[in-house]
């Protein structure tokens, strides 16, 4: 028996845990600002439609009921401006993660293929790529953005591109042309493209766009699928409601595989998603509770010598003091503030630290007072 894990690289979140340690051991406690988890209630209308299908003793199915499906398909319309969408173009699926952590096995990759993503990115989408034992290769966002006729990212032997607007950890936002031109460039090469829209709802500075926007897609979705969460929008990490949507093609095949493979979002999981979908008002309250810790945290950071790049969208600040980003880590640890090293998320990220805004009032208080 082969052990897959020696494919992998060494699980990030783990050499965090003496920082962790010293910043736990501040007299007022620890403010952990590093994995990006919510910490909100989750809305009453959203527990309901939970409790109210907790009932559930059959199987559920895979493809989701077909209020489910009506849901996703009515908020892609709505939120994302796509056109002439139906059933066939949405797909619900067990958390994001392992969504991306999966695809290039269901999608067939192995030796040979290669599967790119951002220089600066989620780690799983390497995680993916290596579980299946395809070629890993990153390329620059902003540089391919601007010239996606694609000079630094070679397409031969690439099956699979990931993009993530905004981007974790960056907060970056890829705009309607820069979207554009990558679509275009990889239906040129034949390359799939899954756009990791997650963050999509969560827009500060700059307007998120989806892949699957007429000026971006041309109206057919061809190659192109968008991934979508509602853990952070709708404080819903511990359910794992997630969903797919996009080329019909590509989710009618991987519907047929995750049958096989028994991938169910749970039938009250799936009710609660139905809600999820159907409200904005709470989505409004959550992006207001963020859009207040962003700002007295970005102002604190800038206070104590931190410059901030991009974080126009998502839920973190990008953020360097023009240092070693371990040296960082330990010097707010020692203020009782826990931050991810930007290295966790590639080499071009070693020197700056990626800051969650999504504690508690209180403790975002509490940072802030510890940095001026």
């Amino acid at each position: 028996m082969s052990a897959v894990s020696s494919r992998l690289p060494v699980f990030p979140w783990d050499k965090l845990e003496p920082y962790k340690a010293t910043a736990a051991a501040h007299p007022d406690g620890i403010v952990d600002l590093s994995v990006g988890t919510p910490v909100d209630p989750v809305p009453a209308l959203i527990q309901q439609a939970l409790v109210a299908a907790a009932d559930s003793p059959g199987y559920p199915t895979v493809w989701g009921t077909a209020t489910l499906r009506d849901a996703i398909v009515g908020w892609c319309e709505r939120r994302l401006g796509a056109v002439s969408f139906a059933h066939t173009n949405v797909l619900p699926v067990v958390g994001s993660k392992e969504l991306v952590a999966w695809l290039p096995t269901q999608l067939g990759l192995g030796t040979g293929d290669k599967v790119a993503y951002p220089r600066l990115a989620y780690p799983t989408y390497e995680v993916g790529a290596r579980l299946c034992g395809a070629t890993p290769v990153t390329y620059d966002t902003e540089t391919f953005a601007a010239d996606a006729a694609g000079a630094e990212l070679d397409p031969s032997g690439l099956k699979l591109l990931w993009l993530n607007s905004p981007s974790n950890p960056t907060g970056r936002v890829l705009g309607k042309d820069e979207l554009t031109r990558i679509v275009a460039w990889a239906r040129e090469h034949g390359v799939l493209v899954f756009s990791d829209e997650c963050y999509l709802e969560l827009g500060w500075e700059a307007e998120p766009v989806s892949v699957l926007h007429p000026d971006v897609c041309g109206g057919t979705y061809e190659g192109i699928v968008s991934v979508h969460s509602l853990s952070k929008r709708s404080n819903l990490a511990g359910y794992r409601a997630a969903f797919i949507a996009g080329d019909a093609a590509v989710l009618g095949e991987l519907l047929r595989i995750r049958k096989h493979g028994g991938m169910m979002t749970p039938a009250p999981v799936q009710a609660a998603t139905v809600a999820a979908l159907g409200d904005d008002v709470h989505v409004a309250e959550q992006r207001a509770r963020y859009a207040a810790r962003r700002d007295v945290l970005r102002a604190a950071l800038l206070k104590h010598g931190f410059r901030i790049e991009h974080s126009e969208a998502s839920l973190y600040l990008w953020a360097t003091r023009d240092e070693p980003c371990w040296e960082t880590v330990g010097h707010l640890a020692e203020l009782g503030v826990l931050v991810a090293p930007g290295d966790f998320y590639g080499a071009a990220g070693e020197r700056f630290v990626r800051v969650a805004f999504t504690a508690t009032d209180e403790r975002v208080e509490a940072a802030v007072k510890r940095l001026g």
